[in-house]
């Protein structure tokens, strides 16, 4: 490292806790060496003067391995990291991924004279690459010094870097990543069009398309978008960019939008993945906009295009679907979805059953509850109890029934809401001798009878005469028993 750097007395500037990327983000404290936590407890408690002699005191040999970890946990102290640097230098060269660790170290820290330092040492060095560069591209970026990230673009070729379009496009990334900066990029691909020694390629477009789709930019998508299409053609593979596309206009609102232009990619044979796929059925389920749901889902799912849902991604749908009463559309992708490999689970066909309840589809129903049973899949119990309901005020007490039984039989459990059901359809049916059954076996099995439930049977009892009174009146002794009244 040059001299320069090792001894620059710059006043650092306001602290920055930008965390280091994801690949450099702090050890967990049991993966830390020892030799590690020597060092760092030096470098955090040690005034800048006296840290190369307390490192020297220690006697650890730092090793790559050593600077490298030290150097991923120092991005809050730039100073003793620098100290450090140095020292460690002195045992043996530094590795590629230290200089790149350190390039970052310092551009994060806004200390961009002793990154350029860094640099140059890495060019004498010979372990300057592209890393080094998109780094500074990052923190220049990150720090509102666009100009600056473009003159270091423009220059990088001096160090033996050549500017090209994977270099460009890594300034690309890193205009885009910052919010709001997105005009930047589009300002920077107006000059990479007219160099044809970086001019943009498929990952350009999907690198802009990206960050317009993080700042909701649907015009400027698609104007994007038609450039891309123009200069580079349809491309298969750039799925990332049809990806972002297309949610840039899903989540304004535009899903007609992208659907006309989901159908030009099929033409093309193009199509965007299951991200986008998963993405935006979020978003229209959240929306209740099951129209437009299906009608993406069997353009991107239809005619064998290869794109596989997963079962998360059919109970989403099929639960829009029966949410807007759309059953029959649910039961097409209930059929469909086991030749992808997702088998319908508990809450497939809960919620399809639910739906069938809701609309009151009676015959429906009850073929579905045989269903559910067959494949070893029971109602929840809101739903046995529901269903219950549904059955006897649909003209089909008997299966209303026989779905007691099957409980009774199997022994689910809890049995209060579907006995109480029970109970009030056989009550409106007038059905009071099967009515008194029922409820004498539910008392002797503590299945807890509602009040509600016993004010609807008293009345219907009481307009059936003495003797039916009678056999409330015992009834009501035993269930006030069963309270501890």
């Amino acid at each position: 490292m040059e001299e320069g750097m090792a001894e620059n007395q710059i006043s650092p500037p306001h602290p920055i806790h930008r965390p280091p990327p994801s690949s450099q983000l702090p050890l967990s404290p049991a993966s830390i060496s020892s030799s590690v936590k020597i060092i760092l407890d030096i470098l955090i408690r040690t005034t800048p003067q006296q840290i190369e002699p307390a490192l020297a005191s220690t006697g650890i040999i730092p090793t790559t391995e050593v600077v490298v970890e030290v150097l991923k946990l120092s991005y809050d102290y730039p100073f003793s990291a620098i100290k450090f640097f140095r020292w460690a230098g002195l045992a043996h060269k530094h590795s590629a991924h230290a200089w790149n660790l350190m390039v970052d170290l310092l551009g994060r820290n806004r200390l961009f004279e002793s990154m350029w330092d860094a640099i140059r040492s890495m060019r004498q060095e010979k372990t300057l690459s592209l890393a080094a560069f998109a780094s500074a591209f990052g923190n220049y970026c990150a720090s509102g010094s666009f100009d600056d990230a473009l003159m270091t673009f423009q220059v990088m070729d001096k160090y033996g870097i050549p500017n090209d379009v994977v270099a460009a496009n890594s300034l690309l990334s890193a205009m885009c990543r910052e919010n709001g900066c997105v005009l930047r990029a589009l300002d920077f691909l107006e000059t990479m069009k007219s160099k044809p020694e970086f001019g943009p390629d498929g990952d350009s477009f999907a690198i802009l398309l990206e960050g317009l789709e993080k700042e909701g930019d649907a015009a400027k998508a698609k104007t994007t978008f038609g450039e891309m299409v123009v200069r580079v053609g349809w491309m298969p593979a750039n799925v990332a960019a049809y990806d972002a596309f297309l949610m840039t206009l899903v989540r304004g609102e535009q899903v007609e939008e992208a659907l006309k232009f989901l159908i030009v990619m099929k033409k093309n044979s193009c199509l965007p993945g299951l991200r986008f796929f998963s993405r935006a059925l979020d978003i229209l389920v959240k929306r209740k906009d099951s129209k437009n749901a299906i009608l993406i889902w069997d353009v991107v799912v239809g005619n064998g295009n290869g794109l596989v849902p997963n079962l998360s991604m059919y109970n989403a749908m099929i639960g829009l679907l029966c949410d807007c009463n759309e059953v029959d559309d649910a039961f097409r992708l209930l059929d469909e979805m086991v030749f992808h490999g997702a088998f319908p689970d508990s809450f497939t066909y809960n919620v399809i059953f639910k739906c069938l309840i809701k609309n009151k589809k009676v015959g429906d129903a009850g073929k579905f509850f045989v269903e559910m049973v067959k494949n070893e899949w029971l109602p929840t119990h809101a739903n046995f109890a529901a269903a219950i309901t549904m059955f006897f005020e649909g003209d089909d007490p008997e299966m209303g029934v026989q779905i007691w039984n099957f409980m009774v039989e199997n022994k689910v459990e809890p049995l209060d809401a579907a006995a109480n059901a029970l109970l009030l359809g056989l009550c409106k049916l007038d059905r009071l001798s099967e009515l008194k059954r029922n409820a004498d076996d539910m008392l002797d099995r503590r299945i807890s009878i509602y009040e509600s439930t016993m004010a609807s049977l008293k009345s219907a009892y009481y307009k059936d005469g003495r003797g039916a009174r009678d056999k409330y009146d015992g009834l009501a002794r035993r269930w006030k028993t069963s309270l501890g009244r």
